[in-house]
């Protein structure tokens, strides 16, 4: 099943987890749009540099600590996707209360664990 990705912290270095999973997205068939530092691309998807209004997202999946979370809760949140997931060194109780004052549901996982599962 297609789940419209959002990778934000997305990074060209393929050593980064966020790279990976970018490529790991794709493998299994999901539709991936992407936000980073720097423009480029991985496993032909764009990475963007602004905050793009993307439309039917699925799952945001998080690659940013937390101070740098704090520009994006609005635009998440503008979003509405179906969930968000906080990937290990991404954990955030401001950002959990925003995401349960909007009635959005996140998930403290690993967003490539969930796919190397088939729980994605």
């Amino acid at each position: 099943m297609d789940k419209k990705t959002l990778v934000i912290g997305a990074s060209l270095n393929p050593s980064r987890y966020s790279n990976f999973v970018i490529q790991k997205l794709k493998s299994h068939g999901h539709e991936v749009v992407a936000i980073g530092k720097k423009p480029g691309e991985i496993a032909g998807v764009n990475i963007d540099t602004e905050q793009l209004l993307y439309k039917d997202l699925d799952t945001v999946t998080l690659y940013l600590n937390p101070i740098n979370q704090k520009q994006f809760y609005d635009y998440i949140i503008s979003l509405k996707p179906n969930r968000v997931i906080f990937n290990p060194g991404t954990e955030n109780t401001e950002f959990y209360e925003i995401l349960n004052e909007n009635k959005i549901p996140y998930e403290i996982a690993c967003s490539l664990v969930l796919l190397s599962t088939n729980q994605y």
